[in-house]
């Protein structure tokens, strides 16, 4: 349907918040969000604490990046509050929880109609409830949450099950709540897919398998590591994990005791895991809570075999229940042992797999934040029509 309004799409601003921009998937998806809203014909402001960053040279040229320096809370507030008065944007989006208070705060000293929308990206009930020995810190960060999903504009989630996760804390109506797909699916993966193979592994006929992510406890590499070992029994195979982490010595010394060392590698932070995706006979995911994995979906759009686990929000809803990959329980590496010899002898077809990723297409994503912004709407090309 044609645009009815008269204002142009470039006098619209959307500024993307993230004081604390890291290394994981959060970022390269608002990264990705910023290429979409900017074909679209967006401007777009993206708001950092430093240019030292990770990602920032796949922005599009016309996005305004706005660095707030690595100051203490006080001053960030200042720089916001002044930001928010001068530009005007349409929307404020915060995409992590400990940003949140920051741009709900600035919003409200600032005296600007600009529309704060918050993107919880994983399931936060799980993630508290993994935090043991704290209950009243999980008491108070609940009750944290509730004030900030309450004061919002509006949620944007990347999954149902996160979706539903901030209803029974927030208890704040539906309508709400926006359940849109991550923006993950780019033409850059396909292209950087064929780089050259970035392991020695990859020039062998044995099966590589991979797994991306934190070594922190809610990816539970070791179930995996436990479940790899269970695969070399059967099954001659090797392991590559990337990602980092302070746990990377205690996953070392799993694999040892398990005798698994020499099969299973840890290259660290790798800025292009898609030319690792690519070449690998079997992607897993081991996690114990997720909201949207991002590399499961990118495996997916590269052709790659997928086992996950069945943790809440994300694995089951991007696989349709089991459709295009097992799911297993949680924490159980016989099963996840099973299912990775399951497909890595009866590996699906590639394009069977791609199937699965068009609703995480970036530019498809774009125009769902528009509409849940309460944006116009650029007129579709007549072959997406």
């Amino acid at each position: 349907m044609a645009n009815a309004t008269q204002t142009p799409l470039s006098s619209y601003c959307v500024a993307i918040c993230i004081p604390t921009f890291g290394t994981g998937g959060v970022e390269r998806m608002l990264v990705n969000l910023a290429q979409g809203l900017v074909q679209l014909g967006i401007d777009v402001d993206f708001i950092l604490d430093t240019l030292d960053a990770p990602y920032l040279d796949s922005l599009p040229e016309t996005v305004n990046i706005h660095p707030l320096g690595r100051s203490d809370s006080a001053k960030q507030l200042e720089w916001l509050v002044n930001y928010l008065q001068a530009r005007q944007p349409s929307v404020l989006i915060s995409a992590k929880t400990a940003d949140d208070e920051l741009a709900l705060r600035a919003r409200d000293l600032s005296g600007s109609r600009t529309k704060v929308f918050l993107r919880p990206g994983t399931n936060l009930s799980e993630r508290m409830r993994g935090q043991r020995y704290r209950l009243l810190k999980n008491w108070r960060d609940r009750r944290r949450l509730r004030k900030h999903f309450q004061a919002a504009d509006g949620i944007v989630t990347v999954s149902q099950g996160v979706a539903e996760d901030v209803q029974r804390i927030s208890a704040i109506s539906q309508n709400k709540i926006s359940v849109i797909p991550n923006p993950t699916v780019t033409p850059s993966i396909a292209e950087l897919a064929r780089a050259d193979a970035p392991h020695p592994w990859f020039g062998q006929q044995t099966p590589v398998l991979i797994a991306i992510g934190r070594f922190s406890r809610a990816k539970d590499f070791p179930t995996l590591i436990k479940a790899f070992a269970l695969v070399r029994r059967k099954q001659e195979s090797h392991l590559i994990i990337l990602g980092n982490g302070n746990r990377l010595g205690r996953l070392k010394q799993l694999a040892a005791s398990l005798g698994v060392e020499n099969a299973v590698d840890f290259p660290g932070f790798c800025s292009n895991p898609y030319a690792y995706l690519a070449r690998a006979s079997l992607f897993v995911l081991s996690s114990k809570r997720e909201g949207s994995p991002n590399a499961l979906i990118e495996a997916l759009a590269l052709g790659v075999p997928v086992v996950a686990t069945d943790c809440n929000s994300g694995p089951a809803e991007i696989l349709q229940h089991g459709k295009y990959g097992p799911l297993v329980p949680v924490g159980d590496p016989v099963a996840l042992a099973e299912a990775m010899i399951q497909v890595l002898n009866h590996p699906p077809e590639a394009s069977f797999l791609q199937q699965a990723t068009r609703e995480y297409d970036y530019q498809i994503s774009a125009r769902r934040y528009l509409q849940a912004f309460g944006l116009p709407l650029p007129e579709l090309p007549p072959e997406q029509a």
